[in-house]
């Protein structure tokens, strides 16, 4: 496993107990469809959402939610897409969320949710 597939297996790892700790029930990890990858799939009360994980270490030019650029926004909408079609459930209230986490001044790093950052349709 490379250096940066370890890194983001970390803060996916991360991402996952503090979501947890917030009430989450994260249902996968990982799941790659024809439209791209997810990171987390997850139910938040009656809502399935699609969690993108990004990390940002210190001295980066830009913070971890900014570093979504265009193309990666319309990979992910796809791969929610795909993903709700696949499985049926076109009718399903769903959202895509980001867990953004950078330095953190008194703890390790700093975790950010960003609910309905992107919106798929």
């Amino acid at each position: 496993m490379d250096g940066k597939r370890k890194i983001g297996d970390y803060y996916e790892g991360v991402a996952a107990r503090y979501l947890g700790s917030h009430g989450v029930r994260i249902l996968a990890r990982n799941v790659y469809n024809r439209g791209g990858e997810i990171d987390l799939i997850g139910q938040d009360g009656t809502t399935l959402v699609f969690f993108e994980v990004r990390y940002r270490r210190a001295g980066s030019l830009v913070g971890a939610a900014e570093s979504i650029t265009w193309r990666k926004q319309q990979r992910l909408i796809q791969a929610a897409r795909f993903y709700l079609h696949r499985h049926q459930l076109s009718n399903t209230d769903s959202r895509i969320d980001v867990i953004a986490i950078g330095p953190g001044s008194l703890k390790k790093y700093r975790v950010q949710w960003l609910k309905n950052a992107l919106q798929a349709g």
